[in-house]
């Protein structure tokens, strides 16, 4: 953007929002856009460019067009590719029909969860179905894999290959390895009648996890049936009630939400089985010995060597930890001492709260979402040369009037790239934090462009009103940062290929460039750069921010301990077949692995979805935090927002998206080889109290 479109640009923006209560504020041009209500066009002959710009999207009826343009598409790139010569035409053929597909999937992917309008999300649905069941064909082409394979036999070719094709290519033979193509025809039509029954079993479980139990209105105390939903003489109860204050709410929640459903239990269990059948027919040891390959960790047994050593280091904090809410529960019911799972939540919270006034209302007001993107537009110009652009969406663009465009800019080398920010609450919108790839970048060797990445965000913040704009809550500004380092994993990331554009990497390493924005989001001399008052203009004091950052570490060794509990199950689930209950499994890992007790008739692995999108990497959050922990301690935390670091961060491990083994960016970037024990010591350091901390409370 030249200069003089800057200033015009600013020109016309930057008097959206004014506070007139008190103090005017003006906010830049990306402040604006999120701290005043969309002014949206409204011009009658202004052509519908379609979601994201797709033309055939005009209409829910435009998916089936956009379905049969990409597997027409599909059909030529595979008659080219198993007909022309081997060499890298081969990997950028493979890759072409890869992004062919995954244009149409993933954007379909979004749009069937979130779009308000169900003739979209149907016709969004069908295209998934009907691409994926393509996909499943491709898997278990043979031709089509063999072309590939006398690419990677012949040594003289792939010595002519780059790092990043070969890698490519080594990622596409995998996937036809799980699906058993190698297999000879019998084993390879068992392999694909399990493959079938576990995306049946998968959704099966997935859509009843999340069920509500029931229980007869009388089996519970009258004056407690307003915390329960009703449902004529039961009581519907569909989560934990983990943050309400009274004991028994709490204690009835746990008792019925996990008591164990026979049907979903059932389902649990005869999907551990398949995945273990189908590992062992493809040629592993076991389930999660084929979902580790290519991580950071690589092997089940080096998941559990982190998570016992981990343990280990953790055990007398964690100890205090527990003591800690065993004496805060005495205090509040004396009549009820024992600690129990159902207390932890709400114990830590309120131990948190009475150690440090933390309450959420007084940090709001500083962080309006317009500041907090006006901070991450100063933190991404600082790092690394990026600027955040509010564009006007055109007529059909965007699905909601509340989404707003972003144009993702550097400096001297262009445009990046495009987020879409879908923020705000609406009605049958999934309550969730989350980041979709709708198109991955890739080079275009027709063209000798590069195909713009574009990603949408979507949270759930609540509106503005007419005297304020949308304030977040603390949890809700980190969630902002975290979300957007995925974002800007997509954007940075400048991959020859879409199949490892951004954040489509390794599991346990696609959490550590959003778990590093948490760091930032948490450090003053960030926080200070845009947290003002919305009315006064008032800087965010410097105590407040650091009690925050301390409250964190109240309890958090108890807390790590539950997720370590929590990936433990995960692996030995995922391990060798135990011949013994998921139940029995689950109690005596909880003994082991958590401290506090297991409730009898409760079976806490049927509400662990996480099953099914994180089958044996639940441990990949624990991980990306050990990472992101020594990157930021190492490379930011004397200056975070120094611009050699940024260009090292962006250079080692955001542009590769998952071109290069996870290892080696992080070893790049740390500059040299970690070890399992220093990731276990950056967790359990990050859990030590800052004494400055109390010294500044002390003296305010």
């Amino acid at each position: 953007m030249s200069s003089c479109t800057r200033l015009l640009y600013f020109v016309k923006h930057r008097s959206l929002w004014t506070h007139v209560r008190r103090n005017v504020t003006t906010w830049s041009p990306v402040g604006a856009a999120f701290n005043a209500k969309p002014q949206r066009r409204h011009n009658l002959v202004e052509k519908n460019v379609g979601l994201f710009g797709v033309s055939e999207l005009s209409c829910p009826a435009g998916f089936q067009a956009a379905t049969e343009t990409a597997l027409r598409n599909t059909r030529r790139l595979v008659d080219k590719v198993i007909s022309g010569p081997s060499g890298v035409e081969t990997v950028e053929s493979f890759d072409q029909l890869s992004d062919e597909l995954c244009k149409v999937a993933d954007l379909a992917d979004f749009v069937k969860v979130a779009h308000p309008d169900p003739a979209f999300r149907e016709a969004a649905e069908k295209s998934c179905i009907e691409i994926g069941t393509v996909v499943e064909k491709l898997n278990t082409n043979v031709e089509l894999c063999n072309s590939l394979k006398k690419l990677l036999d012949n040594p003289d070719t792939v010595s002519q290959l780059d790092p990043d094709s070969r890698r490519v290519a080594e990622l596409f033979m995998f996937d036809f390895e799980i699906s058993g193509i190698h297999l000879d025809e019998k084993l390879r039509k068992e392999a694909v009648a399990l493959h079938v029954k576990l995306l049946d079993l998968n959704n099966e479980f997935l859509v009843n996890s999340h069920q509500p139990n029931r229980i007869a209105r009388s089996a519970i105390p009258e004056h407690l049936h307003l915390h329960f939903a009703s449902e004529g003489s039961f009581i519907q109860v569909g989560g934990l009630h983990a943050d309400s204050p009274d004991d028994l709410v709490r204690e009835i929640a746990y008792r019925i939400y996990l008591y164990p459903n026979a049907d979903l239990m059932k389902c649990l269990e005869e999907l551990l089985k398949c995945r273990y059948k189908m590992a062992k027919l493809v040629g592993y040891e076991s389930y999660a010995h084929r979902a580790l390959k290519g991580t950071m960790a690589k092997t089940p047994e080096t998941v559990m060597s982190f998570l016992q050593l981990l343990t280990d280091k953790l055990s007398d904090k964690t100890a205090k930890d527990f003591t800690m809410m065993s004496n805060m529960k005495k205090k509040v019911n004396p009549l009820n001492a024992e600690l129990m799972p159902w207390d932890h939540p709400y114990l830590s919270g309120v131990l948190r709260a009475e150690r440090f006034n933390i309450e959420p209302s007084l940090y709001s007001p500083y962080f309006s979402l317009g500041a907090c993107m006006e901070g991450l537009n100063h933190l991404f110009s600082q790092l690394y040369g990026v600027s955040l652009m509010s564009e006007q969406p055109s007529a059909g663009e965007v699905w909601n009037e509340d989404v707003r465009k972003l144009a993702v800019v550097h400096e001297t080398e262009g445009l990046f790239g495009y987020i879409y920010c879908d923020f705000f609450q609406r009605q049958n919108k999934p309550h969730q934090d989350c980041h979709f790839t709708i198109r991955g970048g890739r080079w275009l060797q027709e063209t000798g462009k590069y195909q713009l990445p574009v990603v949408v965000l979507m949270l759930s913040l609540p509106h503005p009103t007419q005297r304020a704009p949308t304030l977040l809550t603390p949890g809700m500004m980190e969630n902002l940062f975290h979300e957007m380092g995925h974002a800007m994993h997509s954007m940075l990331g400048r991959t020859r290929y879409q199949h490892v554009t951004g954040t489509r990497c390794a599991t346990d390493f696609a959490e550590v460039p959003s778990i590093l924005m948490e760091y930032f989001a948490s450090d003053y001399r960030v926080v200070s750069q845009f947290a003002r008052h919305y009315e006064t203009g008032q800087p965010l004091p410097k105590s407040m921010v650091a009690r925050l950052c301390e409250s964190k570490k109240v309890c958090g060794a108890a807390d790590t301990q539950l997720q370590i509990f929590y990936a433990v199950l995960d692996q030995i689930y995922h391990s060798q077949p135990q011949n013994r209950s998921t139940t029995e499994i689950l109690q005596e890992m909880q003994n082991k692995f958590y401290g506090l007790p297991y409730t009898p008739n409760t079976a806490w692995q049927q509400r662990f979805s996480h099953l099914i999108g994180y089958g044996a990497k639940y441990y990949s959050y624990l991980m990306s935090r050990a990472v992101a922990s020594m990157v930021w301690k190492q490379c930011f935390v004397q200056d975070p927002l120094n611009r050699e670091m940024g260009e090292r961060y962006r250079r080692e491990m955001l542009a590769h998206g998952g071109a290069k083994e996870p290892m080696q960016m992080v070893e790049g970037m740390l500059q040299r080889q970690p070890t399992m024990e220093e990731f276990v010591e950056a967790l359990e350091s990050e859990l030590n109290p800052n004494f400055e901390t109390f010294l500044m409370d002390s003296e305010s």
